[in-house]
Formats: structure tokens, C-alpha cells, sequence
């Protein structure tokens, strides 16, 4: 029984993967047939994010009324309409409305599923269930490649994205009885308490450390999902069909990383994987600035930050309770992904602007690394803020 909840659980988190690679791999065709400039895909990731704040925000709340099993199931139906309403758009403003329920969505199955699994599962499942967000991410760009290398149009990309996620959402319905045995659909009496409010969370000691935090692997994460693509073909040179396919190489890296993470994150601890990946990470983001004509160094460096990338997320999930302590966790899980998303929600947008206006596209490397070293100080601080508090 706890082995087929879990891998629902994954399929869940496959299914909220999905839609955050496309617009990026589509929107050097997608901006120019929507009469939109490049820079504003950064508000469309900025609406997707705003509404993943507000549900975090709400996500305790939601959890401990409706349980993890239907809160998941509500959500990706929900997610499944708004990439149906995506591949309908004719109109940037289209794709701005349809971004409103597709980030709530994705907030509420994002923090219910990561406080169920620091709860209940060891780090490394933490890091495979990460891995299976990277499947969803990984296989979405080859969707729109196929969709446009075929001419059938980046319409029928989000619209297949959509029909799998319509698919999955009833496999979760279905599974309700499932997930109220194990405790994950109807919560539990004990989880049924009053939920924290955000001043009570902000209160817990080392909370205001671990949201910059956050906010700086999200911005690094989400600046290059957004713009990958565009460094590739406007810094690098190369056709957009062929970079879109090549988009995927950094969620190549993100999956394969918490994937092999999974094997080695209960030996060698959270701080530890935190540390290392970061280190991985400004390797991969050097590897991308260096001032040559080989495209093949780049290309590599999209895979090493991904690897980077990969178990930064889980670990920090994962080490919440053992930092903040279980009764809090879930309160606490919530407000830390709306801190990441805060991060999503204005930073890809930022460098929009900035590209556009100041640098041009060939800054983006460079934007990338100064949040990966924010990230590496924040967490060094948390982790001696929680030490000082057990001696």
C-alpha cells in the first residue's frame, strides 16, 4: 500500500513538471506570433508564480481541511484547464488569465506533497520525488520540439501537456480510498489543529533566514528554465527549434541529479547536499559565461548547473521539520515555497528588463551567479542559527 501511494505520489509530481518547461522552450516562436515582446514571458512567469505564493500562504489551511490525496487531485484538473486554456490563446492577455489558475494549482500540490514526504519519508525519497518533478520537465520540451519541428504549432504542444495531466488527475481521483488508509487523503485528527499564522511562522527562530534562501535558488532556477532558450539562440546562435530541444538539457541535469542524489542524501546528510550541489552549480554557471565559440561547453554547463540544481530544493523540504520541528512543518513548508516563489515570480521578469534594455541576453550567466552564491551564504547562516539553538 505504501509503496503505490508513494509512486502516485511521483506521478503527481510528474504531472506538476509538466507545464514549467514549455513556455520557455516555445516562446522565441510564441512571442513573435503573439505580437509580444521577448521580455514578456518574465510576466507571465511572474502571474504563474504570484498565484504559487498566495497558495503556499493558503496551503495549511487547504491541507488540513481537504487532506493531501484531493488537495493533489483538485489541482492537477485545475493545472489541466489552464494548459487547455494555454494552447487556446491568441492574445498575450489569453496566456496572462490562464496563468492565474495554473500557479495556484501548483502551489497547493507543491507544498501539500513536499510536507507529506518530509513527514513521512527518509531523504532520499524526497530527492527521487524531486527527480520525478525533472521527468515532467525534461519530457515537456521534447513535446513542443516535436509540436513545432512537425508544424503542428506550440498550441498543440500545451494542449497534449494538458490531456496528460487530464489523465493523471483522474488516476488521483481514483486513488482517494487509497490515500485515505494511509492517512494522506482525510487528515488525521491529530493534523486537524489550528494552522500557524504568518506572523507565528515568521516568529520561529531561523525562519527569516531559510526564505532568502528560498528566494535565491528559486530565482536562479526559474531565470534559467525562462531563459535558456533565448541565451541560446540570440547569445549562441542557434535556430529555435533546435534550441528548444536543447532547453531540456538542464532539466536532463535536474533529474538525473536527484535521481542519483536519492542513492547517497541519507549517508551523507541535507547540509551536505546542500553544500556540494551549490558548488556544482557555480561550476556549471562558469562553464556557460566562458568567452568561447563552442557551443558543446555551454551545452555541458546547462547540465552540470541543472546536476547543480538537482537536490538543493529537496534538502532544504526535507531538513524543515528536523530545523523547525514537525508541528510546525507544514506551516513552515508553505511559507518557505512562497518565499520561493517570490523568487520566480519577479526575478525571471527582472532580467527581462535588464537584457532588454541594459545588458542584452549575454548578461544572463553572470545574473545567475550572484543568487547561487546568496543561496550558499543563506543556508551556511541557517544551519549555525539551528546549531547555536541545540547546544
Amino acid at each position: 500500500m505504501i509503496a503505490l501511494l508513494l509512486a502516485l505520489i511521483y506521478l503527481a509530481f510528474i504531472g506538476l513538471g509538466l507545464p514549467d518547461s514549455l513556455l520557455g522552450s516555445a516562446w522565441p516562436i510564441m512571442h513573435i506570433q503573439l505580437g509580444a515582446q521577448l521580455s514578456y514571458a518574465g510576466l507571465v512567469t511572474m502571474i504563474v508564480a504570484g498565484g504559487t505564493i498566495v497558495s503556499s500562504l493558503m496551503s495549511d489551511r487547504i491541507t488540513r481541511r481537504l487532506g493531501a490525496g484531493l488537495t493533489t487531485a483538485i489541482g492537477l484538473l485545475t493545472a489541466a484547464i489552464a494548459m487547455f486554456g494555454f494552447s487556446n490563446s491568441s492574445a498575450f492577455w489569453m496566456l496572462c488569465l490562464w496563468a492565474i489558475p495554473y500557479g495556484l494549482a501548483a502551489g497547493t500540490i507543491d507544498a501539500a506533497l513536499n510536507n507529506y514526504v518530509a513527514l513521512h519519508f527518509s531523504s532520499r525519497y524526497m530527492s527521487w520525488l524531486h527527480s520525478f518533478w525533472g521527468v515532467g520537465a525534461v519530457i515537456s520540451p521534447y513535446i513542443m520540439g516535436f509540436s513545432l519541428t512537425r508544424g503542428l504549432g506550440w498550441e498543440t504542444g500545451y494542449f497534449s501537456v494538458s490531456m496528460i495531466q487530464v489523465g493523471m488527475a483522474i488516476v488521483m481521483f481514483a486513488s482517494l480510498p487509497l490515500w485515505k488508509k494511509n492517512k494522506g487523503g482525510a487528515p488525521p485528527p491529530e493534523e486537524r489543529g489550528k494552522a500557524l499564522s504568518l506572523p507565528q511562522v515568521l516568529k520561529i527562530k531561523g525562519v527569516k533566514l531559510v526564505l532568502p534562501a528560498f528566494f535565491a535558488y528559486c530565482a536562479a532556477e526559474a531565470t534559467t528554465m525562462l531563459w535558456a532558450v533565448s541565451y541560446l539562440v540570440y547569445q549562441r546562435g542557434i535556430e529555435a527549434e533546435t534550441a528548444a530541444s536543447y532547453g531540456a538539457l538542464f532539466f536532463w541535469g535536474i533529474m538525473v541529479g536527484r535521481f542519483l542524489g536519492g542513492f547517497i542524501a541519507d549517508k551523507a546528510g541535507d547540509r551536505n547536499m546542500i553544500r556540494g550541489s551549490v558548488t556544482i552549480m557555480i561550476t556549471g554557471i562558469i562553464m556557460i559565461m566562458l568567452p568561447v565559440n563552442i557551443d558543446m561547453i555551454s551545452l555541458t554547463g546547462l547540465v552540470i548547473l541543472g546536476l547543480g540544481c538537482a537536490t538543493v530544493y529537496p534538502s532544504i523540504i526535507h531538513s524543515t521539520p528536523a530545523n523547525f520541528g514537525e508541528e510546525n512543518s507544514r506551516a513552515i513548508i508553505g511559507v518557505q515555497m512562497a518565499g520561493a516563489y517570490t523568487g520566480s515570480t519577479f526575478i525571471p521578469p527582472l532580467f527581462g528588463l535588464i537584457a532588454n534594455r541594459v545588458t542584452g541576453i549575454g548578461f544572463y550567466p553572470f545574473f545567475i551567479l550572484g543568487f547561487a552564491l546568496l543561496l550558499l551564504l543563506m543556508t551556511e547562516l541557517l544551519n549555525r542559527s539551528v546549531d547555536k539553538q541545540k547546544t
